[in-house]
């Protein structure tokens, strides 16, 4: 959709286009599936080609792991990261799953109460003493009680 709003592309360009996203997202040959003919995994990288198909600077990604079992997650980290080093994507993620945001990111930012309560590279946050950061990092509620 997105590359046949763009006027200087042939249809020819916009088939290699769509080929070589898929391609990145490692979903060769998939071109002519409908959604419903690929598993979850196999959806989420298709968002993907889709989304980098017009070479954005930025790409935001809202739980982009939530419910996909742990090898599939590991994928999706895989192609996050690979996006940012290959096509200098920056990307801002959303989650709340901790294994993957330490896979991923240089930087995190922790949101608690509508303010950033911890902002940090994730050494730092591994490192942080604050009972609220670590009780949710470590996931124990006892410890963010003494909050509150």
């Amino acid at each position: 959709m997105g590359l046949k709003r763009m006027p200087d592309m042939s249809d020819e360009a916009i088939d290699e286009r769509v080929a070589e996203c898929l391609r990145m997202v490692d979903l060769d040959g998939t071109e002519e599936k409908l959604p419903a003919q690929l598993s979850g995994g196999q959806r989420k990288r298709a968002g993907f080609a889709r989304a980098i198909a017009t070479r954005p600077k930025y790409m935001l990604y809202d739980e982009p792991t939530t419910g996909l079992d742990p090898v599939t997650t590991a994928v999706i980290d895989e192609l996050i990261v690979r996006m940012s080093d290959e096509l200098g994507v920056t990307g801002v993620v959303i989650t709340h799953d901790m294994k993957s945001a330490f896979r991923i990111s240089d930087r995190i930012a922790m949101l608690y109460d509508g303010r950033i309560c911890f902002d940090g590279t994730p050494d730092e946050l591994r490192a942080c003493e604050d009972p609220l950061v670590r009780g949710f990092v470590e996931g124990r509620p006892e410890l963010m009680e003494q909050v509150r």
